[in-house]
């Protein structure tokens, strides 16, 4: 056990799969020599060669385009998209090829394709370069959609979603990029937890918070603000937004009857709308407010300087549970 930021988890999670697989291969711009923008490919080209941890041309297209290709005969890509705003010259690639072939070829052909995109704000950076773009995979049929919001969960889901033989879009929240935590190295993945599956990571009896990705934090530090007031969140770490795992959080509503569901995403047609719907549907007779959505506005994603006032905070986080508390 060792204590490790998330950037050098994935890292690590990467080696493992190189060393215990040799159709592993990572492609994308920058990722060899440079280590990726993010440097968390750092070193892998160094130890693994050229022809398994390729320098793409600046193309995200023709990456995932070579994946398909390279799936197709046998190997395990794994292509990194250098921002979450970039990946938008590949959906084509990734909608119309990666999500459908399996179904295409009766099964005959896999795509076990994972595509790593660093996702999310809070980072001061400039457009196209903090949005939260995952609600648009998730409604593609064919694609599995997670994202990890820890150390010890970036380990291990990296290396499950290329173990997967389903194509995984693996959404990586940039801000937790340097958080640090205790992450075993020697952990046995026939054993952790499914990635598609989430998480109780506080229990509560007042109100159920569910989030993913960046929010995680967020929502604990609410947790932890509100207990002060006599309020026990329970927080779930959604995990996975495509399969969506209903029925832990509907075993948690109906504990607490109270549902907030936060992302960094709009709340316009975002993965919490669906929840919501489902929610409402599955535990309609054990709700004792409605569900609340907090998450991003309906607009473009704004300019740095503004970007504090667009992301869900603890006060926002906070505001929603009082209102549902009130109701």
């Amino acid at each position: 056990m060792a204590v490790t930021t998330m950037a050098k988890a994935i890292n690590a999670g990467l080696r493992k799969a190189l060393e215990n697989d040799p159709k592993v291969l990572l492609m994308g711009e920058d990722i060899g020599k440079l280590g990726g923008v993010f440097r968390v490919t750092d070193g892998l080209q160094k130890d693994f060669g050229e022809a398994r941890v390729i320098d793409s041309p600046l193309a995200e297209s023709g990456i995932v385009g070579t994946a398909v290709g390279l799936a197709m005969r046998g190997f395990r890509p794994v292509v990194e998209i250098q921002f979450d705003g970039f990946v938008f010259p590949a959906f084509d690639q990734i909608v119309t090829q990666v999500a459908k072939h399996n179904a295409r070829s009766a099964g005959r052909t896999p795509m076990p394709i994972t595509i790593r995109i660093p996702y999310g704000g809070g980072i001061g950076a400039v457009e196209h370069h903090s949005e939260s773009p995952e609600a648009y995979f998730a409604h593609t049929a064919g694609l599995r959609v997670i994202s990890p919001s820890n150390p010890a969960d970036a380990f291990a889901m990296v290396q499950q979603a290329i173990a997967c033989d389903d194509p995984v879009v693996f959404f990586e929240p940039k801000r937790r990029y340097w958080d640090k935590a205790d992450v075993d190295e020697s952990l046995d993945l026939a054993t952790a937890p499914s990635p598609f599956r989430a998480r109780v990571v506080r229990p509560g009896t007042s109100v159920t918070v569910v989030c993913y990705g960046p929010m995680v934090r967020t929502c604990l530090e609410a947790a932890s603000a509100a207990a002060a007031e006599g309020i026990e969140l329970e927080v779930v770490d959604l995990r996975s937004m495509s399969p969506l795992d209903v029925d832990t959080v509907a075993a948690s509503v109906r504990r607490t009857g109270r549902l907030v569901v936060v992302h960094e995403a709009p709340v316009f047609l975002g993965v919490g709308a669906e929840l919501a719907a489902r929610i409402t549907e599955t535990c309609f007779y054990s709700l004792e407010a409605p569900v609340l959505r907090v998450g991003g506005y309906h607009t473009p994603y704004p300019p740095a300087r503004l970007e504090e006032d667009y992301l869900p905070d603890l006060d926002r986080v906070l505001d929603a549970v009082d209102r549902s508390l009130a109701f």
